[in-house]
Protein backbone atom coordinates (compact mmCIF):
# COMPACT_ATOMS: atom_id res chain seq x y z
CA UNK A 1 0.00 0.00 0.00
CA UNK A 2 1.13 3.35 -1.03
CA UNK A 3 0.65 6.23 1.39
CA UNK A 4 -0.17 9.79 0.13
CA UNK A 5 2.50 12.34 0.33
CA UNK A 6 2.14 14.58 2.90
CA UNK A 7 0.80 17.74 1.91
CA UNK A 8 3.13 21.25 0.96
CA UNK A 9 0.86 23.89 2.94
CA UNK A 10 0.01 26.54 1.94
CA UNK A 11 -2.27 25.17 -0.20
CA UNK A 12 -4.58 26.18 -3.07
CA UNK A 13 -6.50 28.15 -3.93
CA UNK A 14 -4.37 30.91 -2.99
CA UNK A 15 -4.78 34.28 -1.18
CA UNK A 16 -2.65 36.83 -1.41
CA UNK A 17 -0.79 36.44 2.16
CA UNK A 18 -0.51 32.25 1.43
CA UNK A 19 0.84 33.23 -1.79
CA UNK A 20 3.60 35.33 -0.27
CA UNK A 21 4.18 32.34 1.98
CA UNK A 22 5.07 29.74 -1.05
CA UNK A 23 6.87 32.04 -3.29
CA UNK A 24 9.08 32.80 0.16
CA UNK A 25 9.01 29.02 0.92
CA UNK A 26 10.32 28.24 -2.60
CA UNK A 27 12.86 31.41 -2.41
CA UNK A 28 14.43 29.64 0.85
CA UNK A 29 13.89 26.58 -0.39
CA UNK A 30 16.15 27.51 -3.87
CA UNK A 31 18.59 29.59 -1.24
CA UNK A 32 19.49 26.33 0.15
CA UNK A 33 21.62 25.23 -3.05
CA UNK A 34 20.22 21.84 -1.95
CA UNK A 35 19.05 20.27 -5.32
CA UNK A 36 17.10 17.11 -3.54
CA UNK A 37 15.63 19.68 -0.84
CA UNK A 38 14.19 21.80 -4.17
CA UNK A 39 13.21 18.76 -5.74
CA UNK A 40 10.64 17.69 -2.68
CA UNK A 41 8.38 20.71 -3.88
CA UNK A 42 7.47 19.52 -7.31
CA UNK A 43 5.08 16.39 -8.36
CA UNK A 44 6.89 13.37 -9.28
CA UNK A 45 6.18 14.04 -13.33
CA UNK A 46 6.21 18.00 -12.80
CA UNK A 47 7.09 19.79 -16.27
CA UNK A 48 9.19 22.76 -16.45
CA UNK A 49 10.29 24.65 -19.32
CA UNK A 50 13.65 26.85 -17.72
CA UNK A 51 15.05 29.03 -20.55
CA UNK A 52 15.65 26.82 -23.41
CA UNK A 53 15.60 23.32 -21.33
CA UNK A 54 12.28 21.08 -20.99
CA UNK A 55 12.25 19.28 -18.20
CA UNK A 56 9.89 16.39 -16.43
CA UNK A 57 10.17 14.93 -13.37
CA UNK A 58 12.36 15.47 -9.95
CA UNK A 59 15.31 13.13 -11.23
CA UNK A 60 15.61 15.53 -14.17
CA UNK A 61 14.85 18.47 -11.70
CA UNK A 62 17.64 17.38 -9.40
CA UNK A 63 19.98 16.78 -12.13
CA UNK A 64 19.23 20.09 -13.82
CA UNK A 65 19.84 21.84 -10.20
CA UNK A 66 23.41 19.94 -9.32
CA UNK A 67 24.02 21.95 -12.81
CA UNK A 68 23.09 25.22 -12.76
CA UNK A 69 24.60 25.56 -8.85
CA UNK A 70 27.93 24.08 -9.98
CA UNK A 71 28.31 27.03 -12.63
CA UNK A 72 26.63 29.86 -10.73
CA UNK A 73 28.15 30.23 -7.61
CA UNK A 74 27.46 32.22 -4.28
CA UNK A 75 23.80 31.86 -5.74
CA UNK A 76 21.49 34.40 -3.92
CA UNK A 77 17.91 34.44 -5.03
CA UNK A 78 14.76 37.01 -4.17
CA UNK A 79 11.04 36.07 -5.59
CA UNK A 80 8.76 38.03 -5.04
CA UNK A 81 4.88 37.14 -6.41
CA UNK A 82 3.17 39.21 -9.28
CA UNK A 83 -0.29 37.74 -9.49
CA UNK A 84 -2.27 34.78 -8.29
CA UNK A 85 -5.15 32.84 -9.20
CA UNK A 86 -6.72 29.67 -7.40
CA UNK A 87 -3.44 27.15 -8.45
CA UNK A 88 -1.77 29.59 -10.22
CA UNK A 89 1.08 31.95 -9.25
CA UNK A 90 3.26 34.39 -11.52
CA UNK A 91 6.24 35.05 -9.80
CA UNK A 92 9.17 37.76 -10.62
CA UNK A 93 12.56 37.04 -9.30
CA UNK A 94 16.29 38.44 -9.57
CA UNK A 95 19.29 36.60 -8.47
CA UNK A 96 23.10 37.17 -8.34
CA UNK A 97 25.84 34.95 -8.84
CA UNK A 98 29.62 34.48 -10.34
CA UNK A 99 30.88 32.27 -12.45
CA UNK A 100 34.09 30.14 -12.35
CA UNK A 101 36.35 33.30 -13.51
CA UNK A 102 35.02 35.64 -11.11
CA UNK A 103 32.36 37.40 -13.11
CA UNK A 104 29.18 38.84 -11.41
CA UNK A 105 25.81 38.59 -12.94
CA UNK A 106 22.03 39.27 -11.96
CA UNK A 107 19.73 37.16 -13.61
CA UNK A 108 16.25 38.57 -13.78
CA UNK A 109 13.00 36.75 -14.68
CA UNK A 110 9.18 35.42 -14.03
CA UNK A 111 8.23 32.54 -13.35
CA UNK A 112 4.26 31.06 -14.05
CA UNK A 113 3.51 28.23 -11.66
CA UNK A 114 0.81 26.03 -11.03
CA UNK A 115 0.45 23.35 -8.22
CA UNK A 116 -1.67 20.19 -7.63
CA UNK A 117 -4.48 19.92 -4.49
CA UNK A 118 -1.69 19.07 -1.98
CA UNK A 119 0.33 22.31 -2.47
CA UNK A 120 3.40 20.53 -5.07
CA UNK A 121 4.82 22.52 -8.20
CA UNK A 122 2.76 20.18 -11.04
CA UNK A 123 4.25 22.87 -13.48
CA UNK A 124 6.95 26.01 -13.93
CA UNK A 125 7.59 28.06 -16.69
CA UNK A 126 10.80 30.23 -16.34
CA UNK A 127 11.71 32.87 -18.81
CA UNK A 128 15.20 34.19 -17.40
CA UNK A 129 17.88 37.05 -18.67
CA UNK A 130 21.45 37.41 -17.51
CA UNK A 131 23.19 40.72 -17.24
CA UNK A 132 26.57 40.64 -16.13
CA UNK A 133 27.79 42.93 -12.78
CA UNK A 134 30.37 44.56 -11.24
CA UNK A 135 30.70 43.06 -7.69
CA UNK A 136 30.27 46.60 -6.10
CA UNK A 137 26.44 46.54 -8.08
CA UNK A 138 25.88 43.47 -5.99
CA UNK A 139 22.76 43.90 -4.58
CA UNK A 140 21.92 40.86 -2.61
CA UNK A 141 24.07 40.40 0.54
CA UNK A 142 23.82 37.79 3.16
CA UNK A 143 25.52 34.69 4.22
CA UNK A 144 25.37 31.88 1.37
CA UNK A 145 24.62 28.81 4.14
CA UNK A 146 21.14 30.39 4.67
CA UNK A 147 17.49 31.90 3.60
CA UNK A 148 17.20 35.95 2.34
CA UNK A 149 17.57 37.47 6.55
CA UNK A 150 13.57 38.66 7.03
CA UNK A 151 15.46 42.24 7.39
CA UNK A 152 16.98 42.17 3.63
CA UNK A 153 14.86 43.98 1.31
CA UNK A 154 13.29 42.65 -1.21
CA UNK A 155 12.92 43.48 -5.04
CA UNK A 156 10.59 46.14 -4.70
CA UNK A 157 12.19 48.11 -2.19
CA UNK A 158 15.57 47.37 -4.21
CA UNK A 159 13.98 49.30 -7.11
CA UNK A 160 14.17 45.90 -9.05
Amino acid sequence: MTLAPEPRPPLPPFTLETAALKARAAEDAWNSGDPTLVALAYTPDSRWRNRTEFLQGREAIQAFLTRKWARELDYRLIKEVWGFRDNRMAVRFAYEFHDAAGQWFRAYGTELWEFDADGRMSRRIASINDAPIAPADRLFHWDRSGPRPAGHPGLSDLGL
